[in-house]
């Protein structure tokens, strides 16, 4: 479910669309693009994804007609009336096929939305070793126009300042569900914004972390939306959002000026299709990755940042490995060898006892 540093921006895997529908955003200082070394321009954070992949049938985009009443003439059309748009064909079969995903992985134990507890351990040692294999290496590199898993060491990224999240919909998702996940996400932002310490919250003014949940059509025609918020954004990202796979679910992209290691905007997208839990799972691990956790790992274990798809929300461990990130000890920018020691003395810390 996915940041990007650098040049092809992205550093991590993965993450994805811009709403068409949102109004175009002031545009920023172009990032530049350093594909070698990752860290100036945009960082991709990661995708989630699933174990199966299903090709869907593309269907025809639904039209949303508004009403008229007639007034004096010459008639206005009374948009306040306007019928609430529909969700397509291609739509209602997607998100038909994704819940057939979330019911399989709930019936093999997957997508746990428990702590972890005794059946999965983690001292200090695996808590930094887990930190230092998500936090310093990108889930996805830039290979001949494609973005491809494997991404190379990075130095530390993180946000300094506070971060403005928009929540954008595609219009055919009904209003009763786009008050629960506004609801929901407000209050994530702001568990997140005390393990960080960093000023997290939903606003539309001036964003700078765009959390779009599209429909495939409007995620088809989200380039230019995705481009007017961050201009750096590569070919292979766009193509990886605007062709996401079915076995994608999200993604997410991070993003800051020339070769800083300070983020300074990210965006997330979500399809539309998926169940309540899994859209959850999504925001969950995108936003997160957004702030700076860009890689997963098979060895982090209880913890989002891994692929099996095992847990679906934010874990203690998650939130251990978030607070060693925004620790001050640590600077953005840092090796991970000038890191290790550092992360090994808070990790300590956070879990005292034999590790």
């Amino acid at each position: 479910m996915i940041s990007p540093r650098n040049a092809l921006g992205l550093d991590r895997a993965s993450c994805e669309c811009l709403r068409v529908v949102s109004g175009a955003i002031l545009r920023s200082l172009a990032n530049s693009v350093c594909m070698s070394e990752m860290r100036g321009g945009f960082r991709p954070v990661r995708w989630l994804r699933g174990a199966a992949a299903c090709f869907l049938t593309l269907g025809t985009l639904a039209a949303c007609v508004p009403t008229t009443s007639p007034v004096s003439p010459p008639a206005a059309p009374d948009t306040s009336a306007a019928a609430p748009a529909r969700p397509d064909a291609e739509t209602l079969k997607a998100t038909d096929y994704y819940r057939r995903v979330q019911a399989y992985y709930l019936s093999q134990g997957g997508m746990r939305t428990d702590s972890g507890g005794r059946d999965a351990p983690f001292d200090a040692r695996d808590l930094a070793e887990n930190f230092l294999k998500i936090a310093f290496y990108d889930e996805f590199s830039n290979q001949g126009g494609r973005l491809v898993e494997g991404g190379t060491q990075q130095a530390l990224h993180r946000w300094q300042g506070p971060v403005r999240v928009a929540l954008t919909f595609s219009p055919g998702i009904p209003a009763d569900r786009q008050a629960r996940i506004t609801a929901e996400t407000s209050a994530y932002l702001a568990r997140l914004s005390r393990l960080t310490g960093l000023p997290i919250r939903l606003g539309s003014d001036a964003p700078n972390f765009s959390v779009m949940v599209l429909s495939p059509p409007d995620k088809r025609a989200a380039a230019p939306a995705i481009r007017a918020f961050a201009p750096g954004t590569s070919e292979p990202a766009l193509r990886s959002v605007i062709f996401m796979k079915p076995d994608i679910y999200c993604t997410a992209f991070s993003y800051s000026t020339g070769k800083s290691p300070v983020y300074d905007k990210s965006l997330a997208v979500i399809r539309s299709e998926l169940p309540d839990l899994m859209t959850k799972a999504c925001l969950h691990e995108e936003i997160a990755q957004g702030l700076g956790l860009v890689n997963d790992s098979p060895k982090a274990r209880p913890s989002i940042f891994n692929d099996n798809e095992e847990f679906a929300l934010l874990t203690p461990q998650d939130e251990l490995m978030l607070r060693i990130l925004y620790d001050r000890r640590l600077r953005p920018g840092m090796s991970m060898a000038a890191a290790r020691p550092i992360v090994e003395t808070i990790a300590a810390e956070l879990v005292p006892g034999e590790s």
